[in-house]
């Protein structure tokens, strides 16, 4: 069922559900809705999306209402780009996922699959289709393991340089929010920021949507189009999953970074574009070079700097800081309010794999916080996980990971079984420190015992920064 007011909203859904494989009805206000849910129709119902602004209750209320008559039938709240303050009524009134206009076709078909599979992830570990976007600083970003710590000081090093940046990880790794930390601490902070998400796209619109297109190029070109490069000029372009980029763009998106040109398909003029291309990759390209579907000039341009982040479950030790950090803001979010955690919750969610690494942290953060009646979340409030781990799972867990971060912050071994050089580790424990603090060097130098100016001393002979 589709509860919206406007008709042409109505069709749009419609159309585009259909594509799913699914059948619609569709109400014009929500006591409409509640009304059909007693009919033939309303009663062989598999979902509900409802758009914010449909006539009649509050969007709460219709949807603790709606609750009452079918407390399983799945619903998707429909809310304006900025919506957080509604998705986050709707989903306490027992909503079970929000998606925010413009509406990606793709992520509304998935949103619905999803609440309608039995077989997937269900309770707190049922995944969120909107990320909840916050820019972050280099110093907000959290993480201590060695292998993290090392690719934060190359991004922070990269922002500075005007080269291409390349990032590697797995999904929800965190590939976005560090392309979006590198652009915020370079020199075209105050320029555009323009994002391309190449899975989100059809293979054959790719190059129009970088390098744009005129009138006619090609069937359904009815209008000059003009391409994300020439949008991102003066600023910086994040190419996310670039590996799905087909042969022919890359070989132009080659072109382009050895001439700085851009030309639109179906266009004779070229024109000159100053951006700094940022891309991330979920796949290693080493395999899709040998394979042929990666072009090897390419993978070397973009790759001028580049590192991999490690997954969650390589760092375990950073869930419990992570878990805080995240509840902080998460309870910064309209609607919400601070919300703690207790150490027994850290030790659980220590202990789980993350195969969704820190977005599904994120996700199943934001549900038990949502969910919970108080306002600090225990393991209680994270049933599905408790029941993913098992008891001995969990017992093994709680004995081996330290939640707090602290058992592995530094490493003082070389592979060989020698000990690292004194600078180098010096190094890794400020650069803890300052992440730690986050950016705080009057706390940073308090708490190592040391002067503020000896601080700033050790950073300028460690070659460090705040950033790395």
């Amino acid at each position: 069922m589709i509860v919206d007011s406007e008709p042409a909203q109505q069709r749009f859904l419609s159309a585009l559900v259909s594509r799913g494989g699914w059948r619609s009805v569709t109400a014009a206000d929500t006591d409409t809705a509640l009304a059909k849910l007693g009919t033939q129709e309303g009663m062989a119902l598999d979902a509900v999306l409802v758009d914010q602004g449909a006539p009649g209750m509050d969007i709460a209320e219709f949807v603790a209402e709606l609750r009452r008559w079918r407390p399983a039938l799945p619903l998707i709240v429909i809310t304006m780009r900025n919506g957080v303050e509604v998705a986050v009524a709707a989903m306490r009134a027992g909503a079970t996922d929000f998606v925010q206009k413009p509406i990606a076709p793709d992520r509304l078909l998935s949103a619905l699959d999803r609440i309608t599979t039995q077989s997937g992830p269900q309770g707190e570990l049922r995944p969120l289709t909107e990320k909840l976007r916050a820019p972050l600083a280099f110093e907000e970003i959290i993480g201590s393991s060695p292998n993290f710590r090392s690719a934060l000081a190359i991004a922070a090093k990269a922002a500075r340089a005007r080269v291409p940046v390349m990032i590697n990880g797995k999904p929800g790794t965190g590939k976005e929010v560090f392309a979006r930390a590198i652009h915020s601490a370079s020199p075209r902070a105050r320029g555009a920021l323009v994002m391309v998400d190449c899975s989100a796209v059809s293979p054959g619109l790719i190059g129009s949507g970088l390098f744009g297109h005129e009138r006619g190029a090609f069937p359904g070109a009815f209008d000059r189009q003009v391409g994300r490069l020439v949008q991102a000029d003066g600023g910086s372009i994040i190419i996310d999953h670039v590996e799905c980029i087909p042969l022919e763009t890359q070989a132009k998106l080659v072109e382009f970074l050895n001439s700085g040109e851009v030309q639109m398909i179906g266009g004779t003029i070229r024109q000159s574009v100053d951006v700094r291309i940022i891309a991330t990759s979920a796949s290693p390209l080493d395999k899709l070079i040998e394979a042929g579907h990666f072009r090897e000039d390419l993978f070397y341009a973009l790759s001028s700097a580049q590192f991999t982040l490690p997954s969650l479950s390589e760092r375990r030790g950073d869930v419990g800081p992570l878990a805080r950090h995240l509840l902080a803001r998460i309870g910064g979010l309209p609607g919400m309010g601070p919300i703690g955690v207790t150490d027994d919750a850290l030790r659980l969610l220590a202990a789980y794999a993350w195969p969704g690494n820190v977005r599904q942290l994120q996700d199943v953060l934001f549900r038990a916080a949502v969910a919970s009646e108080t306002d600090v979340l225990t393991s209680a409030d994270f049933r599905a996980i408790e029941g993913a781990l098992g008891g001995s799972s969990m017992a093994a867990g709680q004995g081996e990971i330290a939640i707090n971060g602290e058992a592995i912050g530094v490493t003082l071994y070389l592979p060989d079984g020698n000990l690292r050089p004194l600078e180098e580790i010096e190094a890794d424990v400020i650069r803890l420190a300052i992440g730690h603090y986050r950016g705080r060097m009057s706390e940073v130098a308090r708490r190592l015992g040391i002067g503020r100016s000896t601080l700033y001393r050790k950073l300028s002979d460690l070659g460090i920064d705040t950033a790395a």
